[in-house]
């Protein structure tokens, strides 16, 4: 087993700005995922990447406890403006994930650490990578 990569965000990009984001940047939705150890439903934000007519879910700052969460669970939930979503996630390949890291910065680049933390972080293989799988977004539940 490989060590575990991750780049742990500044205090106020944990703290303020993820609690924050989804509040104020129509980009941004909320992932709730069970906790792999706990089971108890853990919520951070996420910016979803739309590329080829399929969705993804990236771990900028490498693996994440969501991406860890969502590796072993399979499933998680994903709210934006009031629509909850039920899904199924599939990890990516590391061949795979090059352009869909391109894509992501080329979308989210200039959101808070998001292109510094893809430097600090350059090898894809660090950067846990999931197509979402799911039905029609269900409303207001």
């Amino acid at each position: 087993m490989t060590a575990r990569v991750y780049r742990k965000p500044p205090w106020a990009a944990r703290t303020i700005g993820a609690r924050m984001a989804a509040r104020f940047n129509p980009r941004v939705s909320r992932l709730s995922v069970q906790g792999r150890a706990s089971g108890r439903w853990r919520t951070v934000s996420v910016a979803v990447l739309e590329h080829d007519g399929e969705r993804y879910l990236l771990a900028p700052a490498g693996d994440t406890d969501w991406s860890l969460n969502l590796r072993a669970a399979g499933h998680g939930r994903l709210e934006r403006k009031g629509d909850v979503e039920d899904f199924t996630a599939v990890e990516v390949s590391i061949a795979q994930r090059p352009p869909l890291i391109k894509a992501y910065l080329q979308r989210f680049g200039k959101m808070p650490t998001v292109a510094r933390t893809f430097g600090a972080l350059p090898d894809p293989a660090d950067h846990p990578t999931f197509r979402i799988t799911s039905p029609a977004p269900k409303a207001n539940r």
